[in-house]
């Protein structure tokens, strides 16, 4: 914080179009905080990819509380940090990033952001066993939600199948984790026959992405829904799972929790959730 202005941004690439700056400063707006959010597009010109390290220098040295971080940077971004939160380290993603004395903490606020949003939408949702569909960053974001919310079975799929297996395992391994996290044995198709939930946690359904991760007949009515995807909030795999029968959960409300979250950290002020959501 700078004179008693909350400064604060998003490092990206091609972000043009994010919402966090209007969420974050009419959060404050309400709160009758002075916020200003300031966007880093490393594709915008004259910057560049390799001007990640120069860019967090820099909005330290301006005195920023902190900044949020987005594709292709949270992983990027953690060497140039001196500290992770327990659930950033277990992820192995960062979309926050505090500055204080000096000092940088890396945090997650997406899983904290998808389990608020599933238990809001979807209160009751058995988490017995779960196919989530997905390996990336928000995929293990996703991942770290059903291990706190108490999921007893998460059986990831993926096309890089390496990179799934490197997520469970370090899932398995975090201390008291009582979800056994695995991959799929048999056929997603075979796997969801006798699931209670799937997650998509791929970009697949979002604006430029086309489709779903799984074929409509997969589905059965038994199944809750849930997508990380907002833009659009009603993506093609919510709208066919409604159609026949399932319960489901869109990604606003994810993408509204997790920008709250982050606003907590930078601010130290708790940001009303039901007001983002109604602004969002």
């Amino acid at each position: 914080m700078t004179d008693n202005i909350y400064l604060c941004g998003l490092i990206g690439m091609d972000i043009q179009s994010s919402r966090s700056p209007a969420m974050h400063m009419t959060e404050a707006d309400a709160l009758g905080l002075r916020l200003i959010y300031r966007l880093f597009d490393l594709a915008q010109e004259p910057l560049k990819q390799d001007d990640l390290s120069a860019i967090l220098n820099a909005v330290e040295k301006c005195g920023f509380a902190g900044v949020n971080v987005t594709h292709p940077f949270k992983q990027k971004i953690i060497p140039l940090l001196n500290s992770l939160s327990d659930e950033a380290r277990a992820i192995g993603a960062v979309n926050t990033v505090i500055f204080e004395n000096g000092h940088r903490t890396g945090h997650n606020t997406d899983w904290s952001g998808f389990a608020e949003s599933l238990s809001r939408q979807l209160p009751d949702a058995d988490l017995s066993r779960i196919v989530q569909f997905g390996a990336g960053g928000a995929g293990a974001a996703t991942a770290m939600a059903m291990l706190r919310l108490g999921c007893e079975e998460l059986v990831i799929v993926d096309t890089n199948e390496d990179h799934a297996q490197l997520l469970a395992d370090r899932l398995n391994h975090i201390d008291g984790c009582k979800t056994n996290v695995r991959l799929a044995k048999i056929s997603p198709e075979l796997e969801l026959g006798s699931a209670t939930g799937l997650i998509n946690a791929t970009p697949l359904g979002m604006e430029g992405y086309d489709g779903m991760p799984v074929q409509a007949e997969w589905l059965h009515p038994s199944l809750w829904v849930a997508d990380v995807v907002y833009f659009p909030l009603e993506t093609e795999l919510l709208k066919t799972a409604r159609d026949i029968g399932c319960k489901t959960a869109h990604g606003g409300e994810m993408a509204v929790f997790q920008a709250a979250r982050a606003f907590d950290l930078f601010t130290g002020h708790v940001a009303d959730r039901d007001r983002m959501l109604k602004n969002f």
